[in-house]
């Protein structure tokens, strides 16, 4: 099984990524954003399709040895079709949600994390783009649930689709 969590920067996806993985028990969960830390130094329109290809690379080994994938990252339609072609012999066991909580409430700090200037332009930005609601996978509106709550709304989705 491999799970995408996407949605906006501070939209709940590694919260509720690893509230899935402990729930599930024996998944990896890929993070995406660890690739473009091996190469800092390259442009961000060059790193995020190597990191986007990195990661597919990394989902196929797990998932040939019947290893459970959860995958916390902001899908765009364009890397959706990626993966979507590059792990397509998996294509019955892959489930995609993206979370979409109200823009305002993701333009708060929530937990421990403090927003910059730069991640509130990139949020609106991912807003504005329709990163939130792609027009492919199940969205959720997590406005008004705890980390808990959207976690357990997947789970019972997953499972009511087996």
């Amino acid at each position: 099984m491999i799970i995408f969590i996407s949605g906006s920067i501070n939209s709940g996806k590694s919260t509720v990524s690893k509230i899935l993985a402990d729930e599930l028990g024996e998944v990896a969960l890929v993070e995406v954003d660890l690739f473009r830390s091996f190469i800092e130094w390259m442009p961000i329109e060059e790193a995020a399709p190597l990191s986007l290809e990195n990661a597919a690379g990394v989902i196929k080994n797990f998932a040939r040895r019947n290893i459970s994938v959860i995958v916390p990252y902001p899908l765009s339609q364009r890397n959706y079709e990626y993966l979507l072609e590059n792990l397509k012999e998996y294509k019955n066991s892959i489930y995609v949600f993206i979370l979409s909580p109200q823009e305002d409430m993701v333009l708060t700090n929530r937990g421990s994390r403090e927003l910059d200037g730069l991640e509130k332009e990139r949020i609106k930005y991912h807003y504005e783009i329709g990163i939130h609601n792609p027009g492919f996978g199940n969205v959720i509106d997590n406005t008004n649930q705890t980390p808990h709550e959207t976690a357990e709304h997947i789970l019972k989705t997953i499972q009511s689709s087996q």
